[in-house]
């Protein structure tokens, strides 16, 4: 079963931030639905997308699983552990890294670099029997793979030698027996599609970091572990070999090993300076043989993408430097693993100066002023992103300039139809924006003056509306408020003063409310004429009240002691 490919994105956690596409030397990144896919076709598995993500959406495929799965097979297994290991865990001493992956059911464990002093011992002699021309290092997977995919006529200038990891893999498998597995163990991505390529010889590729995760969950501590006398590397230790996580380090091992002097050699980390420096090379410039010596990763391995907890690249230089011994100079025999390279590369379309033109249209580009070349969208010019969007990689909404543009378009309309009168103001109180019923509100000087000053940009916005302590307010607190009548002038203001950007933008939107309150007060007026008629009606009518009920009072009085006066007669 085909495994899926080592770098991959975890479309939940992706951002739409287009870091990774500014990152990608080779542009492997297919934005579709604001999602950052990553193009297999492109792709080198350098790793760098997934070290700037700040999404931590760009993920390097686990593959504990199926290291542990390997290890229930009745197989012996043994760890290439690469030579930058001394950069990742310096507390850490040979016997109990070698003790600690033992422990995890591993068989023995070996060093990369042997594979290294191969790989350098072969050169040294192909190099010596070298014509003039380019000839570009193997060793690490991800510029081998930007060759073939990205600079297929370079491929013939590949060392046909096979990566030190491999050759440490045939090594192995030479000494050790043919029946046998291999885990690869650094802090690479592209060894990964390597180890998928070459399953013959590697059968598995582990990040340092995996590594990390395995051993902690199973309570695993190298640094406590008491090593024995079985707990080292087989067959042997490596020598000079450790150097080529470092860059140069490569070539200090070709000329330790006799390399002619008639060779030049040159050294490149990183991997869009290899890129670019390919791309602009003139081969007819060569008069020896020229060995270029190209790593993906600045300063080399020891700034792998896997590679964790290393202060700086310096730091692990010295830190490899300092265990590294070399073995006698000169030429030797060495194991040779031959390896041809082929092209890779994905067929890509041919884009006239039309098709370019079009696709500048769709983001409001249609003169050559309007490149502005930012940079914004991952891409380094406008055309090569209008390449982008032919192919289908990008979309519009990545150009920065053009979604600005329709923002605001889409706000200027907005607010120039709005009834109410808007303006916007920073910090210091000063419009940044208003539309004209804004003005409007005001009348004259400031609707000239708004002919002159669009929007009244920069006019202190507490001189039209004289109410800086509601506009500071909301600026300090970040909070609205809302006012049903203002006086301002001659006229009644409604006003909604609201946050924009807390404690930088305020906004207020105006409403003339001076008609409603001039009706207002009149109905006020009617209505309390005709309360003060109604309580002199209610106070006249209590008043009669009162009258009839003093004269009844006395008339019954009055029937009352007649009646008394009849019943004492009768009596």
């Amino acid at each position: 079963m085909k495994n899926f490919f080592p770098v991959y994105t975890r479309h939940s956690g992706c951002q739409d931030c287009y870091k990774c596409v500014r990152q990608c030397p080779v542009k492997a990144i297919r934005v579709e639905k604001q999602q950052a896919r990553i193009t297999e076709k492109r792709c080198v598995a350098c790793g760098g997308c997934v070290r700037v993500c700040p999404a931590k959406a760009k993920v390097v495929r686990n593959d504990l699983g199926r290291a542990r799965r390997l290890l229930l097979d009745p197989l012996p297994v043994y760890a290439s552990i690469a030579p930058s290991w001394i950069a990742w865990h310096p507390d850490w001493s040979l016997g109990q890294l070698a003790a600690a992956i033992r422990l995890l059911g591993f068989t023995g464990v070996s060093e990369t670099a042997l594979g290294a002093q191969e790989v350098s011992a072969a050169l040294a002699v192909d190099l010596e029997q070298s014509g003039p021309g380019l000839h570009i290092s193997s060793a690490c997977p991800a510029v081998v793979d930007l060759v073939r995919k990205h600079l297929p006529h370079l491929v013939g200038n590949i060392t046909p030698v096979a990566s030190p990891a491999l050759t440490h893999c045939r090594l192995l498998r030479e000494r050790l027996g043919r029946d046998v597995a291999v885990v690869f163990i650094g802090p690479c991505v592209a060894k990964k599609n390597e180890a998928d390529d070459n399953p013959d010889l590697m059968n598995l590729a582990l990040t340092f970091a995996e590594l990390d995760e395995w051993l902690a969950g199973e309570g695993i501590f190298p640094a406590r572990l008491q090593p024995g006398a079985e707990d080292r590397f087989l067959p042997r230790d490596a020598a000079e070999g450790a150097l080529y996580p470092v860059e140069g380090g490569m070539i200090e091992t070709l000329r330790h090993y006799g390399c002619p002097d008639t060779v030049q050699y040159q050294a490149l980390s990183g991997l869009l300076y290899v890129k670019t420096a390919l791309e602009r090379l003139d081969e007819t410039s060569f008069r020896t043989p020229f060995f270029l010596e190209a790593l993906a990763c600045h300063g080399g391995c020891i700034n792998g993408p896997c590679l964790t907890g290393v202060p700086s690249p310096l730091d692990g230089t010295l830190a490899i430097r300092s265990r590294v011994s070399f073995g006698p100079q000169g030429r030797r025999q060495s194991l040779r693993v031959g390896r041809q390279y082929r092209p890779a590369a994905a067929a890509v379309a041919e884009r006239t100066e039309e098709d370019i033109k079009k696709a500048l249209s769709w983001v409001g580009k249609t003169k050559p002023g309007d490149e502005l070349n930012c940079g914004g969208c991952g891409y380094e010019t406008c055309r090569q992103f209008a390449g982008a969007l032919l192919s289908g990689d990008a979309e519009t909404a990545m150009c920065v300039s053009y979604m600005r543009g329709i923002a605001q378009r889409k706000a200027n309309a907005l607010l120039s139809r709005m009834p109410s009168g808007v303006a916007i103001a920073g910090e210091d109180l000063r419009i940044v924006e208003s539309n004209e019923a804004f003005a409007n509100l005001f009348g004259e000087p400031w609707i000239s003056l708004r002919e002159n000053i669009p929007g009244l940009a920069g006019v202190a916005l507490d001189t039209l509306f004289p109410f800086e302590s509601l506009l500071r307010a909301v600026l300090r607190s970040g909070r609205d408020i809302r006012r049903e009548r203002l006086a301002v002038g001659k006229k009644f203001l409604s006003a909604i003063v609201f946050s924009i950007e807390e404690h930088k933008t305020v906004g207020v939107i105006l409403e003339d409310v001076t008609l409603n309150a001039a009706r207002r007060v009149q109905i006020a007026s009617r209505a309390r004429e005709v309360i003060d008629r109604n309580i002199a009606a209610v106070q006249e009518i209590a008043s009669r009240l009162g009258e009839h009920m003093a004269d009844t009072e006395i008339l019954l009085n009055s029937i009352a002691r007649d009646f008394e006066d009849a019943d004492g007669e009768e009596q």
